[in-house]
């Protein structure tokens, strides 16, 4: 059983790892990264596995994007270091600006500056949507490829 100043400083220690994604490498020039901040009812921490698992309306937002789900594991490298990936299950829901993505599961790559959704993924903007068995959002280009996509486009013209 594990005391409680230690099951503390252990939240704390998973805490500070989730948020030093701040800064990030770049070949040319040390860029700065926005914090990844994570909300939800319970939080499962992992040092060994170098996970942390969250339950329960859990929230991720970053300058980038806002992530919503049922529950969320993050994946990290050593202690202190930075985020690999995010995985979310259940209720995803995407979203920047006016887009938004929803899907029953989602894999956020840090690295990479991806998203690949899939379990009915759906992106809409307004009153379009598109659908496919996959969709993998770069964030950085702020592009997207759908796998076997349809898509519906509403007409622009004024409606009498």
């Amino acid at each position: 059983m594990m005391s409680k100043p230690f099951f503390i400083i252990n939240i704390f220690f998973i805490l500070s790892i989730i948020y030093s994604s701040a800064y990030a490498a770049d070949i040319e020039k040390e860029e700065e990264k926005t914090p990844i901040v994570i909300t939800s009812q319970t939080l499962t921490a992992d040092n060994k596995n170098k996970t942390a698992a969250f339950k329960g309306s859990v929230v991720a937002k970053t300058d980038d994007f806002t992530m919503h789900s049922d529950t969320m594991t993050v994946f990290y490298d050593d202690p202190g270091s930075k985020i690999d990936k995010i995985h979310a299950t259940g209720n995803v829901k995407v979203y920047n600006d006016e887009k938004v993505i929803f899907s029953q599961e989602a894999v956020y790559f840090d690295n990479e500056e991806k998203i690949i959704f899939s379990g009915n993924p759906k992106a809409v903007e307004g009153e379009n949507y598109i659908t496919g068995r996959q969709i993998i959002f770069y964030l950085k280009d702020n592009r997207a490829v759908i796998d076997e996509s349809k898509m519906i486009l509403q007409n622009a013209q004024e409606r009498k």
